[in-house]
């Protein structure tokens, strides 16, 4: 039976057969647990963990020692907010983030709020890029940290890392990035992006769901941050629990796949996301959502007029496996909270739909796509 063109690549990505390829002797054959220091089993987990580490650390111009193993952008993201609330809240209790913001932020940030910290939740403009005379403002003495996300996961947009982190710096507050969605897709750099703790996670790039990282700055200045899991001591202290090796092996092979190819890749994923939005504009009442250019190149979001958003969906299932926002939310029957804070009304909020093209799209799978939308459109209004 066919199943439907996969275009949801921001909701997770299928494993590169090279990432399974890499993980799949350290299931059987290396199997050891890195922590067992004391014969060849441990060694050889300790010595793939300790290669993957490198790669991550290089992709973003860390250092080994500041890439800390999770399960996924979510834990990173709890770890990296609470963690810091935590060890600096005799400074401050004051957070900043962005209206836009994937819940993994936003919700640890509502945490933060009922034990006493004070957050603001900035608005971003209509295009979704953040004010950045907005964010200078916001800042004051008592500001701790600053939480912005690095893509977008339902817009694509990308926010401006550098101007953010130099603002931070200025003001010697601590700057998180969420860049689940970025990484391997768009050039990253925490000492040009001045960025003290940065998310990553592997299933968005080609690699296993369940394992993740989180960037925590060690010099200039050394970020401090309190553990959120305890007892073992991996990780230095700040991530108890057992590494998983093929895990974090696939993670590192995913993320050097992806930095390889990256140029190339991006220019053939764009091309195939402007081909869809070129032909999309013949549906009347068809609107983009996010920035037109600083965004994903494999994202494409679009609002229609006139029609039903969840008939919309149920009539594309079919065809096309695609999302009207955040995976992690798409059950909740609301509007989405990212498109609401460009301004969007509810009923164009809800008939919305995001694209996600990746690795193994191919063009005739997205000209087939775009006129099954059309097609689909015409036939709703047509009721």
């Amino acid at each position: 039976m066919d199943r439907p063109i996969y275009l949801d690549c921001h909701a997770t990505t299928p494993a590169d057969d090279r990432v399974l390829a890499a993980m799949l002797p350290y299931f059987t054959t290396y199997f050891g647990n890195a922590s067992s220091v004391g014969h060849a089993y441990g060694w050889e987990a300790e010595a793939a963990i300790a290669q993957a580490r490198e790669i991550l650390a290089a992709a973003i111009g860390a250092t080994p020692e500041e890439i800390i193993f999770t399960s996924g952008a979510t834990e990173a993201n709890n770890l990296a907010i609470k963690g810091v609330a935590e060890s600096y809240f005799s400074r401050g209790r004051h957070i900043i983030t962005l209206q836009t913001e994937h819940n993994a932020v936003l919700d640890p940030c509502r945490y933060l709020a009922s034990l006493g910290f004070e957050i603001t939740f900035l608005p971003v403009q209509a295009d979704g890029l953040i004010d950045l005379d907005t964010l200078e403002k916001a800042l004051r003495d008592d500001t701790i940290l600053v939480s912005a996300m690095a893509a977008n996961n339902e817009i694509g947009v990308l926010q401006p890392l550098a101007e953010i982190g130099a603002l931070c710096r200025d003001r010697n507050v601590l700057f998180h990035t969420d860049a689940a969605q970025a990484i391997g897709k768009i050039p990253l750099d925490v000492e040009a992006m001045k960025i003290d703790l940065m998310s990553l996670t592997a299933h968005k790039v080609y690699g296993s769901k369940g394992i993740g990282a989180l960037y925590v700055r060690r010099r200039n200045p050394r970020v401090q941050i309190a553990p959120q899991f305890h007892g073992g001591g991996q990780e230095r202290g700040l991530r108890a629990g057992t590494l998983s090796t093929p895990l974090i092996v696939g993670l590192g092979k995913a993320v050097e796949i992806a930095l390889k190819e990256m140029s190339a890749e991006s220019a053939r994923i764009q091309g195939l996301r402007d081909r869809m939005w070129q032909t999309l504009q013949s549906v009347e009442g068809i609107h983009l959502n996010g920035h037109s250019t600083q965004r994903l190149p494999g994202n494409l979001n679009v609002s229609v007029e006139g029609v039903d958003g969840q008939a919309l969906l149920l009539a594309l299932q079919p065809v096309i496996a695609v999302s009207s926002g955040s995976a992690c939310t798409s059950a909740k029957i609301a509007p989405s909270h990212v498109l609401q804070a460009l301004g969007l009304p509810d009923v164009l909020a809800y008939a919305s739909l995001r694209f996600g093209i990746g690795r193994f799209n191919t063009e005739e799978e997205c000209d087939r796509a775009a006129h099954c939308v059309i097609d689909v459109v015409q036939s709703l209004r047509d009721r």
